[in-house]
């Protein structure tokens, strides 16, 4: 679903056609991201009303979980020799962009090897 809206879908009708789910289906999805703050509900039409679905900042934060998500995919999902049918393209050189994590102090790759998790104090 919020693949669908950083690509650009807002409208309930954009978003059943792309996804080709059931309406109830998709009311209670978008629903959902509208209460969980990822989304938010906009009015585009009067008579009758109707809404657009916004990505909100938090919405949009997600953006680097996905793209995260895409790269595993891209790395592992696809026997050798296959490419995924979609990919991340810089839009001004055309050439495709591989997500990675990094530390957003250092500047430098996350390594699983090289982080440890620890609690914190509440």
């Amino acid at each position: 679903m919020l693949r669908e809206a950083f690509s650009g879908r807002r409208r309930f009708e954009d978003f059943r056609q792309s996804l080709n789910v059931p309406r109830a289906v998709l009311a209670r999805r978008l629903e959902r991201l509208v209460d969980e703050g990822l989304l938010v509900k906009v009015p585009y039409a009067e008579r009758p009303t109707r809404y657009e679905y916004r990505l909100t900042d938090k919405g949009r934060a997600f953006w680097d979980v996905l793209a995260a998500m895409w790269r595993w995919g891209s790395d592992w999902l696809w026997a050798d020799g296959k490419r995924p049918p979609v990919a991340l393209v810089d839009p001004d050189t055309g050439a495709e962009i591989k997500p990675v994590v990094v530390d957003e102090t250092t500047g430098k790759r996350l390594d699983v090897r090289r982080v440890r998790v620890t609690r914190t104090a509440h």
